[in-house]
């Protein structure tokens, strides 16, 4: 069994769940998002409880390698070893992007970064955001749709949207300007990330 595939997902009771065969939706406070789940694995609600499972036909497969394998005499294989690798590893990956659409669609998933450096600041410029990060001019970044930005201090900036995805590739773009340096460390960086330092020039 995957120890990740085999977990069941609660659906809060704010949020819906529907499933169109490979198409599983989530409608909920922070709005709408919807997957396609590989062919190996099918998802199935039950109540307020939503599974991931390989497909019967490669389940009924794995348990008939396991049988054989016993007629055989042969060295004992657990289920996961039976089924195949393929499925194996979708069915985990679907379980963890299934979860990732359920919170989403709930309460949503937030990144914070953090500026350091001498003058480095940040502001809204109404939907948009205004870095100071010692160019020769400030840098403009433009929310793309679904995602909110918010600056809570001037060297402090929250993202936040529905889709996991999306903010951490704008957390990632946001930090790509002026990614930290090792000497002093200056730049942005995530709350609470490890910038490995290097000692200087000595005279």
């Amino acid at each position: 069994m995957s120890r990740i595939g085999k977990l069941p997902i609660a659906v809060p009771s704010d949020t819906t769940v529907s499933i169109g065969g490979q198409r599983l939706e989530a409608k909920g406070p922070k709005g709408q998002l919807s997957i396609d789940l590989p062919d190996q694995v099918v998802a199935r609600l039950e109540g307020q409880e939503l599974t991931i499972s390989p497909r019967d036909d490669l389940v009924a497969a794995a348990n008939d390698r396991i049988r054989v394998n016993e007629e055989k005499g042969r060295k004992k294989m657990t289920f996961a070893q039976a089924l195949d690798p393929t499925a194996r590893t979708m069915w985990g990956t679907a379980r963890a992007n299934a979860a990732n659409l359920v919170q989403g669609a709930s309460v949503g998933f937030t990144r914070s970064l953090e500026l350091v450096g001498v003058g480095y600041r940040a502001q809204m410029q109404g939907t948009d955001l205004k870095l100071a990060l010692g160019f020769s001019h400030d840098v403009i970044y433009s929310a793309p749709a679904g995602i909110e930005i918010k600056c809570n201090k001037p060297t402090e900036v929250e993202i936040s949207g529905a889709d996991k995805q999306v903010v951490g590739q704008v957390a990632a773009e946001i930090r790509n300007y002026r990614r930290p340096e090792p000497y002093k460390g200056k730049g942005v960086r995530y709350v609470g990330e490890y910038v490995r330092r290097k000692e200087g020039k000595k005279k």
